[in-house]
């Protein structure tokens, strides 16, 4: 017997209520599919609000350089105030009881089986977690906020602690997001006595911001180019003399550089140049530097590996992150070099490049996996700095978080996280959703089925079970099957609606779904 079953995310009040109300083996009711949700009212999020027991979430796996400072938070939600502790953690790590966070050195190459336990007034919870010691760094995809869609060129170290206060104060730090990303503008002269780059006016001490952003539990991220000035007209990592004396910083925001301030692409730099990597690599680990968005166009191997080796030399593990526009024929030079590399000119906030984008991924799939990430760019949910909401429907932000969940694809916000409404709350805290994007196999989901406007994506998870995403991508809604034999496997005995942590029943040999314009329904199936 075919389940029919109303996944209209813009008209949610009564789904979303039903949902948590109605036992799990009732159907949801179909609903009417509404147009495009208005910015000023957006509906109420599908996610149920977290239980007040304790649970934890984020990465099950991490990895650390031999004798790298290992820096974690464990995400936990739940009722405060709550205590941590582990079993198994190695000797040379540390975990702060209220706070739960570990810290240490491990000077040997290995794995290590570690069980976390999180306990609060209301219960106890444990969960599994293996730190690997090892080359590979970002064994899950990265997941925080970067700077630029929210102020663009217009930062200071002000707005870069606000959102670290919004990251944590709002709790997004309990379900895995935890980089704070400074972009292009903030990069000011060099200094004695070896050159080293420095933050600008706007930013006059960045060891106290690193500091501070750490102190909260977070990671803290910035920006260069191989470039002599960047895209906003600041210093980047080649200098006209050794001292690196930058003299002719550039007025107009956003100015592409000319060509003769850029980096030559074979192995030796332009007359009378200086590169900078290696030092400012070691400043940026003095300061505790987690992240870095290396940007020019176009990438090409020599100044990436440039940079690599000036990372991996510096003392300190920080996340390599390519932009933009990456070639796909070097696709596997990247994934050697690099933890991500933009796949894609920049996103947009619109229904258009989104999709565009986010639907054209599948033939990147196979470079995906643990330390090296496909990225499709930023997130556009929630409101800019301007307080101006996304453009995007709230279906077409369900299929924006739940397409890039499936891809396995870094997630890095763009919004103002001190004005986050339930909405979009809704939209970054259900762990059941994050878990797809986060699961230690790391695959990146692949087109398995496409209808007209109708596509199905999925991937593997390591537990083997198959997350999937069914989409529409038409202007109205539509009727869509879940696919069991595309997935090569007969009828599941388990499927749960990701977005309302509903178990669905009365699985048949096909799954009936109607899905609304630009929505999205996003699936868990096991076959035992």
């Amino acid at each position: 017997m075919n389940l029919m079953l109303c996944a209209s995310i813009v008209s949610l009040a009564a789904a979303s209520a039903h949902a948590q109300t109605t036992s799990p083996a009732q159907p949801l009711r179909p609903g009417t599919a509404v147009g495009a949700a208005t910015r000023e009212a957006l509906p109420p999020p599908l996610t149920p609000k977290p239980p007040p027991e304790p649970r934890i979430n984020g990465p099950k796996v991490f990895g650390v350089r031999p004798g790298h400072p290992l820096v974690f938070t464990i995400p936990a939600s739940g009722e405060r105030p709550m205590t941590f502790s582990a079993r198994g953690l190695p000797q040379g790590i540390d975990l702060d009881a209220a706070t739960g966070r570990l810290a240490g050195v491990l000077k040997t190459a290995g794995e290590h089986n570690v069980t976390l336990v999180a306990q609060n007034a209301r219960g106890k919870a444990e969960r599994a977690f293996r730190i690997v010691v090892g080359e590979k760094i970002a064994l899950t995809p990265p997941m925080g906020w970067n700077s630029w869609n929210c102020w663009g060129g217009n930062i200071d170290a002000n707005k870069i602690r606000a959102a670290a206060r919004g990251m944590a104060e709002s709790g997004l730090i309990n379900h895995g997001w935890c980089y704070v990303n400074i972009d292009d503008a903030w990069q000011g002269l060099r200094a004695p006595p070896d050159g080293a780059l420095q933050g600008n006016e706007r930013f006059p001490d960045m060891q106290k911001l690193c500091d501070e952003v750490h102190a909260l539990g977070l990671k803290i991220g910035l920006y260069s180019t191989p470039w002599r000035i960047s895209f906003a007209g600041y210093a980047g990592e080649e200098a006209d003399s050794p001292d690196g004396k930058y003299f002719r910083p550039l007025s107009r925001p956003a100015r592409r550089p000319e060509i003769h301030d850029r980096p030559t692409s074979g192995p030796a730099t332009a007359p009378a140049r200086t590169r900078f990597d290696r030092v400012d690599a070691k400043q940026w680990a003095r300061w505790g530097i987690d992240y870095l968005k290396y940007d020019w166009r176009p990438i090409d191997p020599h100044n990436t590996k440039v940079m690599a080796d000036a990372l991996r030399a510096c003392g300190r593990d920080i996340v390599y992150s390519l932009s933009n526009a990456a070639d796909f024929d070097q696709a596997g030079t990247w994934a050697q070099l690099a933890n991500c590399w933009r796949t894609t000119r920049d996103i947009r906030d619109s229904w258009a490049s989104m999709s565009g984008i986010g639907f054209s991924q599948d033939r990147w799939k196979e470079f995906a996996g643990p330390g090296h990430w496909n990225d499709p760019d930023m997130l556009f949910v929630g409101r800019r700095g301007n307080g101006r909401p996304s453009s995007m429907t709230a279906d077409e932000q369900y299929t924006h978080i739940s397409l890039w969940c499936l891809l396995a694809a870094p997630l890095l916000l763009g919004c103002d996280l001190q004005k986050l409404d339930d909405f979009t709350l809704g939209l970054l805290t259900n762990d059941e959703v994050i878990e797809v994007n986060q699961d230690p196999l790391g695959k990146q989901a692949g087109l398995i089925h496409k209808d007209g406007d109708v596509q199905v994506w999925a991937k593997d998870m390591e537990d083997g079970s198959k997350a999937m995403g069914l989409f529409n991508l038409g202007p109205s809604a539509m009727q869509a099957a879940a696919p069991w034999k595309a997935l090569g496997v007969g009828r599941p005995q388990r499927v749960r609606d990701l977005w309302r942590q509903h178990d669905l029943s009365r699985i048949g040999d096909q799954l009936q779904v109607e899905i609304p314009s630009h929505g999205a329904m996003l699936l868990r199936a096991w076959m035992k």
